[in-house]
């Protein structure tokens, strides 16, 4: 049985994309100066990467093995190339704003990874599941980072949002910081680096601090139950005096 509260974990935490995987770190660097670039690049990703893994699911009783990973490129390559003369027709000033990097979408890892390692080898529902995922963990890894890199280097944040997201999206655009000057360095690509070292550093901290919850937890359950089997063995001593 398909445990899709564990693939929804993995996707955005356990394996994310970015923060344990370290894939696609071209694309965070490059087009998270503000989180939302942040935002349309990582949607743009999830998109392909859902699509991608329920294609690749549908066919893999067809695609032979031999020529498997040349099918789920050009499979990837085809979505990806809708996917960016879509944006480039509704969301024009985003796609400009991202570039070559929608294209380059077919160069990211992770989508190849996942369509090798889990859609070609599960059923619909829990491949869609796990592209979507996926997607959202690596769409929040771009959002968290570009919106620190936005707020410190500029005061605000989701600057623009209606301009290249569209009206629905005005009610993101906030200027936190009234008359701040600005920090250049984390608008540069220097400064995207430095917040992605404190992003996984952050990360690591609480995988251990829950690590050791779960210790404390065990050791606490343990005693309980050494207690308890005390207690028996004292009962069943005092009955049979």
């Amino acid at each position: 049985m398909t445990d899709y509260k564990q693939i929804m974990r993995d996707g955005i935490w356990d394996n994310n994309v970015v923060m344990v995987q370290m894939l696609a770190l071209c694309p965070l660097l490059a087009v998270t100066s503000t989180a939302t670039n942040g935002l349309g690049m990582g949607l743009a990703t999830t998109a392909v990467m859902l699509t991608s893994n329920i294609v690749v699911s549908a066919l893999r009783n067809i695609i032979s093995q031999e020529v498997r990973i040349p099918v789920f490129i050009l499979l990837i390559a085809t979505i990806v190339t809708l996917i960016d003369l879509g944006m480039n027709a509704f969301m024009h000033d985003l796609h400009k704003v991202l570039g070559l990097f929608i294209p380059l979408i077919v160069t990211n890892c992770c989508i190849l990874a996942r369509a090798e390692s889990f859609a070609s080898r599960q059923s619909l529902l829990p491949s869609a599941m796990d592209g979507l995922m996926m997607g959202a963990g690596f769409t929040l890894a771009l959002v968290v980072l570009g919106g620190v890199r936005e707020i410190i280097g500029s005061g605000t944040l989701f600057a623009n949002a209606a301009l290249l997201l569209g009206d629905s999206f005005s009610f993101l655009d906030m200027q936190l910081l009234d008359h701040y000057r600005g920090f250049l360095l984390m608008v540069l690509p220097s400064g995207g680096f430095l917040a992605l070292g404190f992003l996984l550093a952050g990360k690591s901290w609480l995988d251990h601090r829950q690590a050791d919850r779960a210790l404390v937890a065990a050791k606490a359950a343990r005693i309980a139950a050494i207690n308890a089997m005390d207690d028996e063995d004292d009962l069943a001593g005092g009955d049979r005096t």
